[in-house]
């Protein structure tokens, strides 16, 4: 497929871009700095800029489509460019970047003609990770028809930013799917990320344990390209268990013990739920941290 990709340049979308251009795509990456992979043509720009983002969308993918004409439309749109966390810059630039962006990048590909939307929404959208004070879910395990009520701009942005996918589907009727990408583990920081959590589980509390590794990532947003009819989805974007040694019986005891179960749970199964992406989607994790550490 030929592919729009925002943001391919950042922590995640350079695994992401990566692996989608192993796996044969023709990836086009939009962002404010090149990410100079080799077969990937960069375009620097903004976002938050419409009439940038109608430009590079209606564009050619590289220099050699230029011997056949005028530029066809693309296959598909993966928007993961956005201020990537909380305290990163002033909240209302946070929240404006994130919603404004997203709402030019999805407009521009549904007016395209495009029928194929990935998006990066995020795990905090439960409004756990980033909240003021220590927060309970109101139940786990946290799957994708939880009541999402985040309280801070980062969090806020990316839910506002479902909301807007979902209205343009309705609208258009193209497969928008949106993903709520937990913590982003590269391959080099299991070696610093993981040992301490041994001693020490409540350092992944706000986050309630989860992690995904970049290049299972790359394959879930693959497995979306791939997967076509759904219409308006959201997918919660993990590896299959918990980040941390302790298994959930210890870890809900000791972190959530006030918080009810909505299911049974296995010893390590990810409190944040990856069911959907594995019936849904198909998807097989590669990459468990225990590998690695």
């Amino acid at each position: 497929m030929r592919v729009l990709f925002t943001g391919g340049s950042g922590k995640a979308g350079k695994h992401v871009v990566a692996y989608l251009a192993a796996a044969g795509h023709r990836i086009v990456n939009v962002d404010r700095v090149p990410l100079g992979h080799a077969g990937v043509h960069d375009f620097i720009a903004d976002i938050t800029d419409a009439g940038q983002m109608f430009s590079v969308m209606s564009g050619h993918a590289g220099y050699d489509e230029l011997e056949d004409g005028p530029a066809k439309p693309f296959d598909a749109v993966v928007h993961f460019a956005a201020i990537p966390r909380l305290m990163m810059c002033a909240d209302t630039e946070t929240y404006r970047v994130n919603v404004m962006g997203t709402y030019n990048v999805i407009e521009a590909a549904v007016k395209l003609g495009i029928r194929k939307i990935i998006i990066a929404s995020s795990e905090t959208t439960y409004g756990v990770c980033f909240s003021e004070g220590v927060v309970d879910p109101k139940v786990l395990p946290l799957e994708e028809d939880y009541d999402i009520d985040p309280m801070d701009s980062y969090g806020m942005s990316k839910k506002v930013n479902e909301v807007t996918a979902r209205s343009f589907q309705r609208r258009s009727g193209a497969d928008i799917y949106a993903l709520r990408i937990g913590n982003v583990i590269e391959p080099h920081e299991y070696a610093t990320v993981f040992p301490p959590l041994k001693d020490d589980p409540g350092l992944r509390r706000r986050i309630t344990f989860s992690y995904i590794d970049a290049r299972d990532l790359g394959q879930i947003v693959d497995l979306c390209l791939k997967k076509d009819g759904l219409g308006w989805q959201v997918f919660n974007a993990v590896n299959d268990s918990n980040s941390v040694p302790q298994e959930n019986a210890e870890l809900l005891a000791r972190f959530f013990p006030k918080v009810p179960l909505s299911r049974e749970l296995g010893p390590q199964e990810s409190l944040l739920s990856n069911r959907k992406i594995r019936d849904v989607l198909g998807f097989r994790e590669a990459h468990d941290w225990r590998r690695y550490v």
